[in-house]
This record gives structure tokens, C-alpha cells and sequence, in this order.
């Protein structure tokens, strides 16, 4: 492989979970008494949850409690892009490290369990690390220096996810799932 080690985003890149989200949002929006459109909820999502917020309602500070109750019910079940399982896997088989940055807060080791891959992480850097959200290099400073890394690379299906990357010094690989990770990062 070309790398030793790598950083990925778990929302969009490993996890399939922007129409769950994007349905969990809506279902809370409604909830709340206001209609959105599916198509423009995704989108925003994809920019990111305080956007969306900002844009559908930016007024209910209740609204994101209630929101991430019901998108963790609905991510009980998560569900992985095609390949990312062997991928992991064979980083690892082959003598890679994988690591993990997320915006979410520790329950993102839940869904990792849940989802059969939290033994391929050496280490998973959470909302709760304290470190700045992406594009805000921190977070992949502080893995490419504790671990000493010379040969890494950051997978991300965002822009902020490349910027954060190339402000660390590392090489950005953005995925668009439009092929199976197996195929994208090998």
C-alpha cells in the first residue's frame, strides 16, 4: 500500500448515513411543526449539521438535542459504504494503522462496534478530544505527532476534510462513493 497510516471521517466516507440523517432531521423538523425538502436537507447536511440547523431552524436550541436523539436510534443499525470493512482490514493485515475523526461525541465508538470494524482503529478522535472541528487542522496534528507519521493520508468526502489534511501536511483523498472504498483507496 502506499501509506502506512490513515485518517479517516466517519459520516460520509466510511458510514453511509447521510439519508438516515437527512430523514432524522426532516423527521424532527416536523416534529417541531416545520416542512423542509428532503433533496435541500441533504444537501445542507452534507455541509454540515449547524448549516442545516442555521437554515431550517435557527432558533430552537432544543432542536438538535431532539435531533441527534432520533439520528442515534436510527444509526443503531449503521450501515458501512461498500468496501470499507476490507479495506480497514487489509490496511491492517498489511501493517497499516487506521485511525478515526469525528465530529460526533464518543458514541461513535457504538456505531464502529456496531459496525464490526472498532478493532481496525489504533486510535479515534472524537468531538470530545476538545480539539477544533475540521477545516481547523488540530485534530490530524495531533495523530500525525503523537504517532510519528511520515506516510499518511486523510479520507474525507468533504471539502473541509481535504483542507484540514493539506493544513496538517498530509496527503487528502476525497471520497464520493461513487466507487467501493476497496476500489478508491488501494
Amino acid at each position: 500500500m502506499k501509506f502506512h497510516d490513515y485518517i479517516w471521517d466517519l459520516g460520509g466516507t466510511l458510514l453511509d448515513n447521510y439519508e438516515i440523517s437527512t430523514q432524522a432531521f426532516c423527521d424532527t423538523l416536523t416534529e417541531f411543526g416545520v416542512s423542509s425538502d428532503h433533496d435541500q436537507v441533504y444537501a445542507m447536511l452534507k455541509v454540515s449539521t449547524d448549516a442545516a440547523i442555521a437554515k431550517f431552524i435557527p432558533n430552537q436550541p432544543n432542536f438538535l438535542v431532539c435531533y441527534k436523539d432520533r439520528e442515534a436510534k436510527a444509526l443503531a443499525t449503521p450501515i458501512l459504504f461498500e468496501g470499507a470493512k476490507e479495506i480497514l482490514a487489509k490496511i491492517v493485515a498489511e501493517g497499516g494503522r487506521n485511525f478515526m475523526i469525528s465530529h460526533r461525541n464518543h458514541l461513535v465508538l457504538d456505531i464502529l462496534k456496531k459496525a464490526d470494524v472498532a478493532q481496525y482503529f489504533t486510535e479515534v478522535v472524537t468531538s470530545e478530544s476538545g480539539f477544533a472541528r475540521k477545516p481547523n487542522p488540530e485534530s490530524m496534528l495531533y495523530l500525525k505527532n503523537k504517532y510519528k507519521m511520515t506516510k499518511a493520508v486523510a479520507i474525507g468526502d468533504r471539502d473541509i476534510d481535504n483542507q484540514a489534511a493539506q493544513a496538517a501536511g498530509l496527503e487528502a483523498l476525497l471520497f464520493d462513493g461513487k466507487k467501493s472504498l476497496l476500489e478508491t483507496v488501494v
